[in-house]
């Protein structure tokens, strides 16, 4: 489904430049939940970025379903995202003056659905992220964990074949981190790919891949248990 070949990225300022990728290789089938583990600084984020399209590469080679992707093309980048892939950001990205229920729906609209099956999509996934009673709220409104779970409705509102998400349990609590692990259990179940960079070792606990990040490199690979 997703395989890299020698990916760098390599930021520039001031003239200085920065390698966060050092060449990274590697491949995701479908149907896998995959973990990408490493400290901090380590390009977890980075490459969870390049995956979504969000961030061109410098060099190295993209290919989705045999497909090689031009990362560089903004407008393919956008059409890849919004076909394939649900995306759970670190900050949320929220849109601030949107309440939850537009917030959750945004996706829906962008694939042009009807108002009913936009509404009956959107109250779903309200319900099972525990929302219930918040649809009229605005991010400012809500508490860190709230706004985390309204990012994670709005990526899987859609069913994208595709999830990625970059530390999806850093503001949940227990009882919604178990809630959460159920609702990426029973997508993949349903043939989703997962892709998850974290620090968290109950939800690593999942994946049947897992990818260490080192100095912006893979230096191990563990995987392919049977998922219980």
């Amino acid at each position: 489904m997703i395989s890299l070949i020698d990916v760098k990225k390599t930021y520039t300022k001031n003239q200085m430049s920065t390698d966060v990728l050092k060449g990274i290789n590697l491949t995701i089938n479908q149907g896998d939940i995959v973990c990408i583990m490493g400290v901090s600084g380590s390009g977890k984020s980075t490459l969870l970025n390049i995956i979504s399209g969000l961030l061109p590469l410098t060099s190295g080679e993209y290919y989705y379903k045999d497909k090689k992707l031009n990362t560089n093309n903004y407008n393919e980048m956008e059409q890849f995202r919004h076909n394939n892939i649900g995306i759970i950001l670190q900050e949320f990205a929220l849109i601030e003056d949107f309440s939850v229920y537009e917030n959750i729906a945004l996706p829906l609209r962008y694939q042009k659905n009807s108002s009913k099956f936009i509404n009956n999509r959107t109250s779903t996934m309200i319900k099972k992220l525990g929302l219930e009673g918040k649809e009229n709220y605005y991010p400012d409104e809500l508490s860190g964990g709230q706004q985390q779970r309204v990012a994670i409705a709005r990526a899987l509102t859609k069913e994208p074949e595709l999830i990625i998400a970059d530390e999806p349990t850093g503001c949940l609590d227990e009882h919604n981190t178990h809630i959460l692990l159920d609702i990426f259990k029973e997508l993949n179940q349903q043939g989703i790919t997962i892709i998850i960079a974290t620090h968290d070792k109950v939800l690593s606990s999942i994946c049947n891949k897992i990818f260490y990040l080192k100095n912006g490199l893979i230096k191990e690979v563990r995987g392919n248990q049977t998922l219980s």
